[in-house]
């Protein structure tokens, strides 16, 4: 071994090492701030009459980190009952937005120096709303030009194409969720319960990464397609979102992902035979109306490959080709199915040749416009 190969600790390439650091790196984020029943996240200059003022959140960010805010803007609103727009940097910069007093402008990014989220920062700030930066990197520009900073303590992430990171920016912005939960008083919802079932999530996410076998000779079966879509409803489209964007920017088979409801309205247009077709569908409240459009896939000849829960019951008919995920609270499925989707990515651009860290026209920190 060469220092550069030993510095992956005997992993073929920095992408799978990080996967694989996933379970670490979330203990490391949620230990110290999450016990049994509360949630001390000790934001500098947020106090919890602060937290509890604001009535909007906006949660600006560009790629991986956009679609962590989609994930913490749906448990947001579920959790607390606040209003959160995410909000695509190099859009929010020029749009002019409409801020308010009580806003809360959030800022994700994993190395700090994103240029159009800095830029987007700086502009909350000029219009004098309270900016809290979601990043991993001490000392980067994003966390000292914010108000206030949530650090993810993931390590340092080398491979361009992110994944420890996604998971990490969704714990803190989980860890904000129930904060703002309890400051609000949702008393629908039992706060012990979900900060238990959110300190499970490294052990659990660890059992996931037994799967890498399984999914290697999965992706085996997919790594010649030239296409490839994913579908699913609620938080499972943010997550097929992520799940497509990895698969493309290492493997470079062109992707897409699609709210599965909307395939009838133009896109199932797209599927031919052999379509590989990548349904993700965890939310119990969901999971039928995800395999009715799985089917509309599959009877104009896609290859379906499923993410579910184990304890759904699948017709053999429908696809031999899935992986289950161990049953938990909904809310928490993003942490677990993640994981097989991020392999899935990996293996399919290996078995491709492809340099999987640093993939042919992109930068790990894209500081220009």
């Amino acid at each position: 071994w060469d220092i550069h190969a030993a510095e992956k600790n005997g992993f073929p390439h920095f992408m799978l090492k990080e996967i694989f650091e996933q379970p670490e790196s979330i203990k490391n984020c949620i230990n110290s701030r999450v016990t049994d029943n509360n949630i001390t996240l000790e934001i500098e200059n947020i106090n919890d009459e602060t937290l509890k003022s604001f009535s909007k959140i906006y949660i600006v960010a560009c790629g991986t980190a956009m679609h962590a805010g989609l994930v913490g803007k749906y448990i947001i609103e579920k959790l607390a009952r606040i209003p959160v727009t995410v909000e695509i940097a190099s859009e929010f910069r020029y749009k002019n937005p409409i801020l308010k007093k009580n806003n809360l402008v959030i800022v994700i990014s994993q190395s700090g120096e994103t240029a159009d989220s800095l830029a987007s920062l700086e502009l909350a700030k000029k219009n004098k709303i309270f900016t809290l930066a979601i990043v991993n990197v001490v000392g980067s520009s994003i966390a000292r030009l914010a108000d206030s900073v949530i650090y993810t303590w993931a390590g340092p992430e080398i491979s361009v194409a992110s994944t420890k990171a996604f998971s990490v920016q969704m714990a803190a912005l989980y860890m904000l969720a129930l904060k703002l939960c309890k400051l609000k008083n949702t008393v629908e919802y039992d706060i012990s319960k979900y900060c238990k079932a959110l300190k499970q999530v490294p052990y659990v996410a660890e059992n996931m990464l037994k799967l890498n076998d399984k999914i290697l000779d999965i992706a085996k079966l997919f790594y010649k397609s030239q296409n490839m879509f994913f579908i699913g409803r609620g938080i499972d489209y943010y997550l097929a979102l992520e799940s497509s964007l990895k698969l493309k920017e290492i493997s470079y088979i062109h992707s897409e992902a699609y709210a599965a409801g909307e395939l009838k309205h133009g896109s199932i247009a797209l599927i031919e035979n052999n379509t590989p077709v990548v349904a993700i569908a965890t939310q119990e409240n969901l999971y039928a109306k995800t395999i009715s459009n799985a089917k509309e896939a599959l009877a104009r000849g896609a290859k379906l490959f499923l993410i579910c829960n184990e304890e759904n019951k699948i017709d053999k008919s429908l696809t031999n080709i899935i992986i289950k995920i161990p049953k938990t609270l909904d809310i928490f499925t993003p942490f677990y199915a993640i994981i097989p989707m991020q392999l899935f990515a990996y293996h399919v651009a290996n078995l491709r040749g492809c340099n999987v860290d640093e993939p042919r026209n992109l930068a790990k920190s894209v500081t220009v416009e």
